[in-house]
């Protein structure tokens, strides 16, 4: 194919020489450019006339050039393609709208929004009228390569300049174009730009429509979307799945699901028309009728009120309560007397395929809102019209079920899927994942994982190394690493909040660093740190809270304060809780001049202390027996704002305590009791803790009455300090009594429940099994408080002392209840 410049070149010389002059080549071009056949043909030149004598010639010349100028943009030639472009506008007046087409059409399908803007310069410049065609797919090509606001001035010139005003396409093009874009305002002014112009909407308006208002998260609009339609026009099953969808992401189930039964039922009564193009879109053979956007559209066209639900369309699902999860029936779609089932009403395949879609969309939207009993229903009706769920909808069943249920219903359901040989999605199994790193069940979450071949997002890895973290078990993180980097997902903060947790740490909590644990753990942390940098990730405050607790917990005192200081000469301000972690390492450590360097740094230039902070500076005032200072902490937290709570005073009796002032230690209690704070066991322990050091029997039975009567139950450190206390003092058998009492007041505080425990416990308490202490960790490895408490009574026991399981009738419980109501009435 040759080019018209080629061709033009070509006839003109061929002019030239049959006459020797000019005349011909620019009766020629003056022909090309319009002029009448008369002028050409006076010539002589009888070979060029009979070239264009049918009128055709020149039409075949503008669709070559068209298709050489996409074909170099389909090549990437796009200089060629411009040198086309130039050479096609040449011809003066001869061009019209319709020999551009072919190359706008191009640049709207690719899209290429630069060329149809060169193409569009060449017509303007050539004072070409433009057509509608022309404005359509231009518009279409700026709109669809993001060029917003450039198609936006466009159709503003076209509804203002022009006699061609655009038509609804025009708008549902640029509308879906700010959808897509998320240009919210545009999209605003698209739509106040219809109004003004009186243009109508079509149901494929109403369908972007509720695209915009779920991405504004905007029930309402859905609501009002839905009364416009139903009250001006007759739904189709496609818009109805809009709506059903609309309702499902934006949580609410209940117009999800009148909406999807009147689907349903319009199904059944084959009230619809749908095909599928050849590339798989469904499309409603019926016709659509643009609304008004002029008519009031307040009124109900059948006269009832919509304001509270949807009209469902069959008194057969209704559903007269708000609460769907409850009041949800499935019932029996009939006709007359006789049942529907698949075999008598037969859906379409594409039908089919809108309800699998449909019931899939509410589906999900159960599990949104962790609503497992409509989920089950609709589960049930599905079955019940013969449709077989698809793998998306297993996908939404069992995320509503691992919502709610335990991990095993969404197993069995898994079996169920594997049974009719479909592959869950990888999302199926990360959900069953992260449900099962939650329940600690780390075989079942590591089985799920290394079942997925793909994964987006590193959420339910770092589900697992939270579960290895709760129980202690960094071998078992390091695969969690190794699997996320054969899936190719990258961390995110999260994953190096829990890496510092997990591995930051090397001895267990109970041991102190050495040399070795705290070159492994300085080794660690900077490994974690380069790769945080190579993934251009910045510390949080978790992470960086984590990695100074994790140098605390080692000993590590030097390289926290480094980390420290590194992190406030960053520009972004520290959080308070970095501080206090800090703090709380340094107290712990009896650090205590440097934790008080620290806290007025934070006084003076540093985020403002909260009730944590004061705490744990009044616990070091503690440490240091310096009671005035507490006071002075506590003034200054109530002239912040901050009142004391049971852990202030917790602090504050501790301190009190380890001046070895146990009456002013005492009244804080009588204060804390009486401004309506109610201690805790944590508080009642400090004191015995104490008392307990200083041979104090008089506060232990104080203290120990006061939480009986208080209902507080003690815990293993009560008992602790209650027995050393006794012992230390030489009591042995009231040691032994008190510890009694203690562990039966540990199981419960009611008589009535302690009755009927002999039978239950009595088989373990006096065994002769050899395993009878492990078999008692392993029955209560649920519940330490009552392991602890018959694992002290199996002692008891072995050691002859009998058991008795009414605590009250103690010798020992009852003298201290006697003193107790001797100091009350006193």
């Amino acid at each position: 194919m040759r080019r018209l410049g080629v061709r033009l070149k070509f006839l003109s010389s061929t002019a030239r020489d049959w006459n020797g002059s000019d005349t011909v080549r620019s009766s020629f071009q003056w022909r090309y450019a319009g002029g009448n056949t008369e002028a050409f043909q006076s010539s002589g030149t009888s070979y060029v006339a009979n070239l264009n004598a049918d009128g055709c010639w020149l039409k075949d010349i503008m669709g070559s050039l068209q298709r050489d100028i996409v074909g170099a943009l389909r090549l990437g030639e796009r200089n060629k393609a411009s040198k086309l472009l130039y050479e096609l506008g040449s011809a003066s007046q001869g061009l019209l709208a319709k020999d551009f087409v072919y190359i706008l059409q191009y640049c709207a399908t690719e899209p290429d929004p630069l060329f149809v803007m060169e193409t569009w310069k060449v017509m303007k410049e050539k004072d070409i009228e433009l057509s509608e065609k022309c404005y359509f797919l231009t518009i279409r090509a700026l709109s669809k390569a993001g060029y917003l606001k450039e198609a936006f001035n466009i159709l503003s010139f076209q509804c203002e300049n022009s006699e061609i005003y655009p038509t609804l396409p025009f708008y549902n093009t640029l509308l879906g174009a700010c959808i897509q874009m998320h240009s919210f305002d545009l999209a605003n002014e698209c739509l106040h730009m219809m109004e003004v112009q009186g243009v109508g909407k079509n149901l494929v308006t109403h369908g972007l429509l509720l695209k915009l208002a779920v991405l504004q998260q905007d029930l309402s609009a859905v609501h009002n979307i839905w009364k416009e339609c139903i009250n001006l026009q007759s739904l189709s099953i496609i818009t109805l799945r809009k709506f059903i969808w609309s309702f499902a992401m934006l949580r609410d189930l209940k117009s999800a699901y009148m909406a999807l039964q009147k689907m349903v039922a319009m199904a059944l009564q084959q009230k619809c028309n749908i095909t599928s193009t050849a590339d798989g879109k469904l499309f409603d053979l019926g016709l659509d009728i643009p609304i008004p956007s002029r008519l009031d559209l307040a009124g109900n066209r059948n006269g009832e009120d919509d304001s509270t639900c949807l009209p469902c369309g069959s008194e057969h699902y209704c559903i007269k309560d708000s609460n769907v999860g409850t009041e949800l029936r499935v019932l029996g779609y009939t006709d007359g007397a006789d049942k529907l089932s698949l075999s008598q009403q037969p859906f379409t395949s594409p039908v089919t395929r809108l309800l699998r879609w449909s019931f899939g969309d509410v589906i999900h939207g159960c599990a949104n809102v962790q609503n497992v009993v409509l989920a089950k229903q609709l589960m049930l009706q599905m079955q019940n019209l013969g449709l077989d769920p698809s793998r998306n909808i297993y996908d939404g069943f069992i995320k509503a079920l691992v919502s709610v249920k335990d991990i095993h219903y969404g197993i069995e359901v898994l079996k169920i899927m594997q049974q009719k040989n479909m592959k869950p999605f990888d999302s199926t199994l990360s959900v069953l994942s992260v449900r099962c790193s939650k329940d600690l069940e780390l075989d079942l979450a590591e089985k799920f994982l290394s079942q997925m071949s793909s994964c987006r997002h590193p959420y339910p890895l770092n589900a697992f190394l939270e579960g290895c973290h709760i129980l202690d078990l960094p071998e078992r993180g390091v695969w969690a690493l190794a699997k996320m980097k054969e899936l190719g997902v990258l961390p995110d903060i999260r994953t190096y909040e829990l890496m510092f947790s997990l591995f930051g740490n090397v001895n267990s909590p109970y041991e102190d660093g050495n040399e070795l644990s705290q070159a492994i753990t300085a080794k660690r942390i900077s490994i974690i740190e380069e790769d945080m940098m190579m993934q251009n990730i910045q510390h949080s405050p978790l992470s960086m809270q984590n990695l100074l607790k994790a140098l605390g917990m080692e000993g590590m005192i030097k390289e926290m304060i480094k980390h420290l200081h590194v992190a406030e000469n960053r520009n972004s301000p520290l959080d308070i809780s970095i501080y206090n972690t800090v703090l709380h390492v340094l107290v712990k450590a009896k650090e205590s001049r440097l934790a008080v360097e620290i806290f007025k740094s934070i006084i003076s230039s540093g985020p403002s202390p909260d009730a944590a902070t004061y705490k744990i500076m009044i616990n070091c005032c503690s440490t240091m027996t310096c009671y005035s200072s507490a006071c002075a902490l506590v003034s200054r937290m109530i002239q912040h704002g901050i009142f004391p709570d049971v852990l202030t005073y917790t602090a504050l009796i501790k301190a009190q305590l380890n001046s070895n002032n146990f009456d002013e230690a005492l009244q804080l209690l009588d204060q804390a009791c009486s401004k309506g704070l109610l201690p805790d066991v944590v508080l009642y322990n400090t004191i015995l803790s104490v008392a307990c050091e200083k041979g104090r029997i008089d506060v232990i039975e104080l203290i120990t009455d006061q939480m009986h009567q208080a209902k507080i139950q003690p815990n293993p450190s009560t008992c602790s300090h209650v027995f050393l206390a006794y012992v230390n003092n030489g009591y042995y058998s009231t040691a032994m009594e008190a510890l009694q009492v203690l562990c039966m007041r540990m199981m419960s505080e009611e008589d009535d429940t302690l009755e009927e425990l002999p039978s239950e416990y009595e088989d373990l308490l006096f065994s002769e099994d050899l395993e009878a202490e492990s078999q008692i960790m392993k029955v209560f490895k649920d519940s330490e408080y009552l392991a602890t408490a018959l694992l002290y009574l199996r002692w008891c026991a072995t050691l002859g002392f009998p058991i008795s399981w009414s605590p009250n009738q103690s010798l020992w419980a009852r003298r201290l209840s006697r003193n107790h109501m001797s100091e009350h009435n006193g």
